[in-house]
């Protein structure tokens, strides 16, 4: 059998017909382009691939033939006159089917940054499976627009790098599978047609042809499935799972996007995030050959909005905000002084070591970038001489501040000769905001950065926010999250000073995990529900199979999502989770490749008792 094709396969070979393998069983390699070595030298491989690169060198052809695995050298003699030909016409990105014998390369030619720089094939027969038309950009090319690449996403996927990252994904989820399997976690599936629940996003809706008027919901989460997973005794579960949200995007947002979702009942909070580090430090360790820290840190949520100005701080970076609001309440700059006795106001000092060296330009870029968090500009005192006192510090905001007022700051930031001190002053949130994004601006663009990896657990989060648009109380996380023992106690009383169960995971400045204890009693989610302005008549209507649920011998328990997409591209060094995402939406929630969303056809939407209005446009004055 074997004889006949290979006589079949260069019999259309020679004339230019592509051979299939149509004899059951056979398989067209013996190896993948990135296996060969030195073993193999003198050994008869089959290889297929697609031409990365062919090169005449005056009678004897070199291709670079690339898979999944990398590239292998093969090399055309006129001495096979029939390979020879059919060489000498393929083209970029042609799809080949080679045999030929392994040899070590010649002295000189040999590449030692190649895995397989030190072997080549000469090769016996050739069969051209495809021909390609010139592709739409070059796959060398690290200057392609993105619409373009998206557009195109099955020849950009071809690139090295984009197989490495989708490898790297792979690699990360079987990781994962391999812990979870190990601790008696159960993978179990979660509808994807459900009701809409007020989870801090928009839903995509999906109509109901069966029910005229109706609609599903995608889910944003499988939040109050596993929960009830938990109700039915499976008291380890694990799902890798698809999640929407119409929401705006960002670079580490998607419409569509990947969770690593877990629950378990009867471990308390300790419990659950010593089992998910656990987690973490072996996927860190299979894949990246890491060894992150055991076990992590762990900080409040107030002290990390006090100390960093994010409630996900990047901890390779070791600038800190000082609180200074006491020092300058009394000054005659109302700048300063009006947000310093505001109870929701604050003023914070940021110290950057050596950074009285920074011009003023660089300064006003810096003033201009905080803007884009509402702050309506950027203090600062260069310090040259701390112990001349005011006179040893340059600022226009000095003459507004006394001298106490100045020697305190000094003291309490540790300045030193050479520092600079910038200054926010508003409401703690834009302080927050615009401070704790000036400090990771600055630890990237002076590369402040110290270790790799430095991942954090952030605790004790405020149960509620108050949300001064909509006038009433949100949940920070989502409703079903319990309150800690004393939030309990004052719920209602006192939502804002409710403390919660929930915990997230910080690594390098991005939350890839966040989680909580819930609640597992009917009349304290009640409760939870009359908070957030959700009457009993309402939360009967939106929830009540999930209170129904509640009240047949729930167990006490919790869990955690992380964002898989989020941690594959930090793992592998991506800007963008759209760089780990095999066909990935734009910025604006569309898709180059397929042209979706695209509108319906008209017998559709009568079948789901649909109609569309017409768009009006805006007329402008």
């Amino acid at each position: 059998m074997l004889r006949t094709w290979r006589r079949l396969r260069r019999r259309n070979a020679t004339r230019n017909i592509p051979a299939f393998p149509f004899l059951l069983g056979f398989q067209m390699r013996t190896h993948y382009c990135g296996q060969l070595s030195e073993a193999l030298v003198g050994k008869t491989v089959a290889l297929c691939g697609w031409v990365n690169r062919r090169r005449d060198h005056g009678g004897v052809i070199f291709i670079d033939l690339r898979d999944r695995e990398g590239l292998a050298q093969v090399v055309f003699d006129p001495d096979e006159p029939e390979s020879f030909a059919i060489a000498e016409q393929v083209r970029s990105e042609y799809v080949l089917q080679v045999e030929g014998v392994v040899r070590l390369r010649p002295e000189g030619t040999r590449n030692d940054d190649l895995p397989t720089g030190q072997v080549e094939v000469a090769i016996t027969s050739i069969t051209v499976l495809n021909a390609a038309e010139t592709p739409p950009f070059q796959l060398d090319d690290t200057d392609v627009h993105e619409d373009n690449r998206l557009r195109h996403r099955y020849i950009d996927l071809r690139r090295p790098v984009m197989q490495q990252r989708l490898r790297l994904r792979a690699q990360i989820t079987r990781s994962i599978r391999t812990y979870m399997d190990s601790e008696g976690f159960i993978d179990i599936e979660t509808p994807m047609l459900t009701r809409a629940t007020p989870e801090g996003a928009r839903d995509y809706m999906v109509p109901s042809r069966t029910y005229p008027g109706s609609f599903f919901a995608l889910p944003q989460s499988p939040q109050i499935f596993k929960q009830l997973l938990m109700v039915s005794g499976f008291d380890r579960y694990y799902q890798i799972v698809r999640c929407f949200r119409d929401e705006d995007l960002r670079a580490d947002r998607q419409p569509e996007f990947t969770q690593i979702d877990v629950e378990t009942s009867f471990l308390d909070e300790n419990g659950i995030m010593g089992l998910m580090e656990t987690m973490i430090r072996q996927v860190f360790r299979e894949v990246l050959d890491v060894a992150l820290p055991d076990p992590f840190p762990r900080i409040s949520y107030h002290e990390a909005m006090e100390r960093y100005g994010s409630d996900r701080p990047d901890m390779r970076i070791a600038l800190e905000l000082t609180e200074v609001s006491d020092l300058v309440e009394d000054a005659e700059f109302k700048v300063f002084s009006a947000p310093a006795k505001d109870p929701k106001g604050r003023v914070a000092a940021l110290r950057l070591p050596g950074g009285a060296s920074l011009p003023r330009r660089v300064i006003d870029e810096y003033t201009r970038f905080v803007g884009i968090y509402g702050a309506r500009g950027l203090a600062y005192i260069k310090v040259n001489d701390v112990a001349a006192g005011r006179e040893g510090l340059q600022s226009p905001i000095v003459k507004f501040l006394s001298d106490e007022a100045l020697e305190k700051i000094m003291a309490r930031t540790g300045a030193a000769d050479g520092d600079l001190v910038f200054f926010g002053a508003d409401k703690a949130r834009i302080v927050n905001d615009a401070l704790g994004a000036l400090r990771v601006r600055l630890g990237e663009d002076l590369e402040l950065m110290e270790g790799e990896w430095q991942p954090i657990w952030v605790v004790d989060f405020p149960m509620f926010e108050w949300d001064e648009k909509e006038n009433r109380w949100s949940a920070l996380h989502h409703p079903f999250t319990a309150p800690d023992a004393d939030g309990a106690e004052m719920l209602e009383a006192d939502p804002g000073a409710c403390l919660s169960r929930a915990y997230d995971m910080v690594l390098n400045g991005s939350e890839i995990g966040g989680g909580s204890i819930r609640i597992h009693r009917q009349e304290l989610q009640k409760a939870v529900f009359r908070v957030l302005g959700i009457g009993d008549e309402e939360a009967r209507h939106k929830f009540g199979f999930l209170l129904d649920a509640l009240q047949y011998g729930c167990p006490p328990h919790g869990g955690l999502a992380f964002g898989l997409d989020r941690l594959a591209m930090l793992m592998s060094g991506a800007n963008s989770i759209r760089e780990v995402i095999a066909f990935p939406k734009t910025q604006t929630a569309s898709c180059p490749l397929t042209e979706a969303p695209a509108p319906a056809e008209a017998d559709q939407l009568v079948q789901l008792g649909l109609r569309l209005r017409p768009r009006v446009e805006k007329k402008s004055d």
